[in-house]
C-alpha cells in the first residue's frame, strides 16, 4: 500500500470514529424537558346558591311590603297588611341585603376588573382572598372601589326610601281609615294576631326563582341591573364594607359552595341586625296593646315599613329625609273696633 493510500485510511478511520463518538454522545444526552403545564383558569365570577337565594329573599320581601296599599276597606285587609310586613327574619333580611348589595357592586366594571387583576396567578388570588375573609375593608384598596360603594348605598339606599316612603302613606292611613265604621271595631283573636306576628318573624322567607335567576344574570354580566350611583364618601358603613368584600370574593372565585364557611360571617352586621330587632320588638309591644283596626294599621305602619325602612338607610348611610316643617300660622290680627257713631 502507497504512503497516499495509507494516509486516506488513516483519516478515514479517524473520521469515522469521530462520528462514532458524536453519535454516542448525542444518545446519551438527555431528552429536554416538557413544557410547563398551563395554568389553571380563572374562575368566573359568581355567587354560591345560598348567597343568591339570600339576595332574592330580601328583594321579595321590599316588593311585597312595599307594594302595601293604604287603601284598606275591612278588617281582611288590614290582617293582610300586617302578615306581609312582618314576615321577615332579621339576620336573614340584613344577610340578604349584604347578598343583594354585592350584586350591585358587581355592575361596576372598574371594580371587577380591578379585583380580578389578581385572579390569573393561584397563590395571589388566594393570599388576596384570605385578605378580604380576615379583614373585608381590604376591598377598598381595589380599583373602582369607591363606585362600587356608590351603587350599594344608592341600591339599598332606594329600598329603605321606598318602605319608608310606602309607610308613611300608611301611617297616615290609620287616621283617614277612622271615617269608616269597621276600623273602629275591635281586632277578633289579637292574641293570635300576636302570636302569628312573631312566628313569621322568625321564620326565613323564600326567595323568588325568576328574581333569583335575574341575580345570577347579573352575577355574571349577562343581564346587568341599571343602577346611577349615589355619591357616597368614606367613611363607609360596615354593609357597604361588606357588601364589596363579598363582591370581592366572588370575582375572585371565592364566593361558591366551598368557601361558605368563610362567606357566611362576611354576611352579617351586627349594628344593623340589632335595628331591624329593634323594629321588630316596637311591633309586638305595638300590637300587643292595640285593640280597634285603624291602630293595627297605625302599627303596620310605623313599626313594620317605617322603622324597617329606616334601618335599611340607616345600614349603609342614608339619612332619613327631614320631616316636613310644619305650616306657618298666621298671627291673628287684633280686631278693629269701629269708630264710635257721632251723634
Amino acid at each position: 500500500m502507497s504512503s497516499a493510500q495509507s494516509g486516506r485510511a488513516f483519516w478515514a478511520l479517524t473520521a469515522a470514529a469521530v462520528a462514532a463518538i458524536l453519535l454516542a454522545s448525542c444518545a446519551t444526552e438527555p431528552a429536554p424537558p416538557p413544557p410547563p403545564p398551563a395554568p389553571p383558569p380563572v374562575p368566573s365570577v359568581s355567587l354560591a346558591p345560598r348567597v343568591l337565594e339570600a339576595a332574592s329573599a330580601y328583594r321579595v320581601y321590599v316588593e311585597r311590603a312595599g307594594s302595601i296599599s293604604p287603601a284598606f276597606t275591612d278588617a281582611s285587609s288590614v290582617a293582610e297588611g300586617v302578615r306581609i310586613g312582618a314576615a321577615y327574619e332579621p339576620r336573614q333580611m340584613l344577610s340578604g341585603a349584604i347578598a343583594y348589595g354585592a350584586v350591585a357592586a358587581l355592575q361596576e366594571p372598574a371594580f371587577v376588573t380591578g379585583v380580578r387583576a389578581f385572579a390569573t396567578d393561584p397563590v395571589q388570588r388566594r393570599t388576596v382572598a384570605y385578605e378580604i375573609m380576615k379583614s373585608p375593608a381590604y376591598v377598598l384598596g381595589f380599583p373602582g372601589a369607591a363606585e362600587a360603594a356608590s351603587l350599594v348605598v344608592q341600591a339599598l339606599g332606594d329600598d329603605g326610601r321606598r318602605l319608608l316612603e310606602q309607610g308613611k302613606r300608611v301611617k297616615q292611613a290609620a287616621y283617614d281609615v277612622q271615617r269608616s265604621p269597621w276600623s273602629k271595631a275591635d281586632v277578633a283573636g289579637r292574641p293570635e294576631r300576636l302570636a302569628l306576628a312573631k312566628q313569621l318573624s322568625a321564620t326565613p322567607l323564600a326567595g323568588d326563582l325568576a328574581e333569583t335567576a335575574r341575580l345570577r344574570q347579573a352575577v355574571t354580566g349577562a343581564q346587568p341591573i341599571s343602577l346611577v350611583p349615589q355619591s357616597a364618601r368614606p367613611p363607609y358603613t360596615q354593609t357597604v364594607v361588606r357588601s364589596l368584600a363579598v363582591a370581592a370574593l366572588a370575582a375572585l372565585g371565592y364566593a361558591d359552595d366551598a368557601s361558605l364557611d368563610q362567606l357566611t360571617p362576611i354576611l352579617a352586621e351586627p349594628a344593623s341586625a340589632s335595628c331591624l330587632k329593634m323594629s321588630k320588638l316596637n311591633l309586638y309591644q305595638c300590637l300587643a296593646v292595640s285593640k280597634p283596626h285603624y291602630e293595627d294599621v297605625f302599627c303596620l305602619g310605623q313599626h313594620v315599613l317605617m322603622d324597617t325602612g329606616q334601618c335599611v338607610m340607616k345600614s349603609v348611610g342614608v339619612a332619613p329625609p327631614p320631616p316636613p316643617k310644619p305650616t306657618p300660622v298666621a298671627a291673628a290680627q287684633p280686631v278693629k273696633k269701629p269708630p264710635p257713631r257721632k251723634r
